[in-house]
């Protein structure tokens, strides 16, 4: 494990690069945004094929030409499985996919911008056409994190005063990056607050694990027999709506395709440990991808309108989370965080390959 500087922002504030690597897997994690910049693993060759999204560059690749094939010496390497950009620049200059980012404080939609919370109205920025969409204008995404060793991982904290972004409350924040004997990735997530507040925090990566080219050949099986139907602004209607007979019915695996933004319902609730509750499988490397969490819900969006430089369905984003709107909608598990109390979230990501 190593930290470098990975980029300087306009106001001379450093930004740098942690790697972990463990049982094959390597993970650079970035303390602008918290974000995931690359994640790398075998296919069941263990080809080093090379990404070949514009994000690829000499120096991310150790200074080596992209050939597609082996490095000198018969070495081997593992292709990316993420989308990212080289350099701080691209970050910068594209964040409205929030490209492998840490979300919040509060992920996904509050709907009109403020929930009531303790008889009180909280207004929030809106970035979301009258919506606020993943902690407003500068969310967690768009903030530098201190950063601290762990064992085997990174230890990421920050402090959100009280009115950042119109959310009420002092939060200390930590979200940890480590990577287990098998090479999981876990993100833990702690927050303590000082007033009451609201609390929704996730990890924006999009995975294509082909490692080049769409990823809506990619097949997932997620455990979830409902979902919460959205409005014409993407905020939920309230109602739980069985996925069966529908094409959000992932219980069985299959093609994931395009068309996806949506919340599902897990069967398993909120839990205190970890419990998986997706499968992502690409049939063309037989990379696979399990997704364990304590989150109630999880957010499958299918990246048809990433943008620049991009193509639509690049790849595919599985965002464990609380539910949309939760704030305005008591009938949803609660998102409140009050004084004294201590909000934690655990999502694994694990890896392996399939014949």
């Amino acid at each position: 494990m190593h930290s470098e500087l990975f980029g300087t922002l306009s106001d001379g504030t450093p930004v740098h690069r942690w790697t972990l690597e463990r049982s094959g897997v390597r993970v650079r994690v970035l303390t602008y945004g918290g974000i995931v910049q690359s994640l790398e693993v075998p296919d069941r060759w263990g080809s080093p094929r090379s990404w070949g999204s514009p994000r690829s560059s000499e120096a991310e690749n150790g200074g080596e030409a992209e050939n597609g094939g082996e490095a000198e010496s018969g070495e081997r390497r593992a292709v990316d499985v993420v989308l990212g950009f080289p350099d701080l620049a691209g970050y910068l200059a594209h964040p409205e996919p929030y490209l492998g980012a840490l979300v919040g404080r509060y992920a996904n939609r509050i709907a009109g911008g403020r929930f009531p919370l303790d008889g009180q109205t909280c207004h929030l920025a809106r970035n979301n056409g009258p919506n606020s969409l993943h902690g407003g204008e500068l969310g967690f995404d768009k903030r530098v994190w201190d950063a601290d060793p762990v064992e085997h991982g990174v230890r990421l904290t920050r402090v959100s005063p009280h009115g950042e972004e119109g959310f009420p409350g002092r939060l200390e924040v930590s979200a940890t990056y480590s990577l287990d004997e098998d090479g999981t990735l876990q993100i833990a997530y702690e927050a303590v607050t000082d007033a009451p507040t609201v609390v929704n925090l996730t990890n924006h990566t999009y995975w294509n694990l082909s490692g080049s080219g769409s990823a809506s050949g990619h097949e997932l099986r997620l455990a979830a027999s409902r979902l919460t139907p959205v409005d014409a602004e993407l905020i939920p209607t309230g109602e739980l709506a069985p996925v069966e007979g529908t094409r959000f019915d992932f219980r069985q695996t299959r093609r994931v395709g395009a068309g996806y933004d949506h919340n599902f319902v897990l069967d398993k609730g909120v839990t205190a440990a970890a419990a998986e509750v997706a499968e992502l499988h690409d049939p063309t490397s037989g990379r696979v991808l399990t997704v364990a969490t304590t989150e109630p819900g999880l957010q499958l969006y299918t990246a048809d309108h990433l943008g620049d430089p991009f193509a639509p369905g690049d790849g595919i984003a599985l965002e464990a989370q609380h539910f949309p709107d939760s704030p305005n909608r008591p009938e949803f598990p609660s998102t409140e965080l009050r004084p004294g109390g201590v909000y934690r979230s655990r999502t694994r990501f694990g890896f392996g390959v399939r014949d």
